[in-house]
């Protein structure tokens, strides 16, 4: 995984000016002139930590070259806010790529502009949802994989096979957002508008007053109690 800052004048050229590395968890010449950083070296847990804690938690480790949340893990609290993990910078504007790989039924997430003041960190901070969308219980297309959860829908699904590697591209630029799944554009929205506003209240949000206005905050890689793989 890896990330890029960018400057309100040029985040829509940052990727497509950068060439693809070649492999796994490595960052092209290109894309380190450009200013990419990786968030992951495909080796160690450096760089992470569990949500509230000094060190990782857990039941979270290196396997094959993946950043791992093994299925049960210690805590398996999920949604609860138990054993996610954050990076250890903070980020405002930004261009997040990821891979991720779900087990059958499972469910995790990506949340960025993390708070540690809350118990869960889902109280203030958007996540971009992970899913097995053929097999979870979760129907409402809203909790489906790349949406907001429970606020905006994938425009279409184009997750790839259980046990096949998916491809986020977060964008957030101020007030803009768009997510995209392995290569297409699926979900763009603009926080903080009335559009926005009336989704929020008609959520689970709804009653949280700080949900998304955390203007700067780690990423974090949600823990939902099932084996999810990151890298790239």
């Amino acid at each position: 995984m890896k990330c890029v800052w960018i400057a309100s004048a040029a985040w829509l050229l940052a990727a497509p000016m950068t060439a693809r590395a070649t492999g796994p968890n490595t960052l092209s010449e290109a894309e380190q002139q450009a200013g990419w950083r990786l968030l992951f070296d495909g080796k160690t847990t450096t760089g992470w930590r569990g949500y509230k804690m000094d060190a990782l938690p857990p039941g979270w480790g290196v396997d094959n070259g993946a950043l791992v949340r093994f299925k049960g893990g210690a805590g398996g609290k999920g949604a609860g806010g138990g054993d996610d993990i954050v990076t250890t910078e903070e980020f405002e504007n930004f261009e997040l790529q990821i891979e991720w790989k779900i087990v059958s039924n499972g469910n995790s997430g990506v949340l960025f502009h993390v708070s540690e003041e809350p118990v869960t960190a889902w109280h203030y901070a958007p996540e971009v949802q992970i899913l097995d969308n053929t097999r979870h219980v979760n129907r409402d297309k809203r909790q489906h994989a790349g949406a907001l959860y429970d606020l905006y829908a994938p425009s279409r699904d184009v997750t790839r096979p259980v046990g096949e590697w998916n491809h986020f591209r977060i964008l957030v630029n101020g007030a803009h957002v768009e997510h995209w799944l392995n290569g297409e554009k699926i979900v763009a929205y603009e926080m903080w508008s009335d559009d926005w506003n009336k989704r929020v209240a008609g959520s689970k949000f709804k009653g949280k007053p700080k949900f998304g206005t955390i203007r700067k905050g780690p990423i974090l890689l949600q823990d939902h109690s099932d084996r999810v793989e990151f890298r790239n």
